[in-house]
């Protein structure tokens, strides 16, 4: 004996696909949400619809857009703390690494000594 086929009509079909296609759903998700017994259906509505399953790195991007769009205000302006902060803390290894150079240069060519020695009597 047959089971009888359940047609969806078009909106639900493209909804389905538009579902699949804009949210981390899976498939499995969307075939026990609607009610679909074959994931096959949803890529013949791709087809039907002309769009096509999206690759891995497309998944990925838009996921982190949609991650970028839900940051609040607070932590946009964390992000950009911690940005200007890694850009200072690199300027000023740059700086110590030149006043060590220039330490080093004074020491060898004037010779004098400017680090202070270690247990020095005082």
């Amino acid at each position: 004996m047959r089971h009888k086929v359940k047609r969806l009509p078009e909106e639900v079909q493209f909804k389905v696909v538009e579902e699949y296609l804009t949210s981390t759903a899976t498939l499995k998700e969307l075939m026990s949400k609607y009610g679909i017994r074959s994931s096959g259906s949803i890529y013949k509505w791709m087809r039907k619809f002309g769009v096509s399953k999206p690759s891995d790195s497309q998944i990925e991007l838009h996921r982190a857009m949609t991650k970028e769009q839900n940051k609040t205000p607070k932590e946009r302006a964390l992000e950009e703390q911690i940005a200007k902060l890694k850009k200072e803390l690199e300027h000023e290894k740059l700086r110590s690494l030149a006043l060590d150079k220039l330490i080093e240069v004074a020491e060898r060519d004037l010779k004098i000594e400017i680090r202070k020695k270690r247990g020095a009597k005082q």
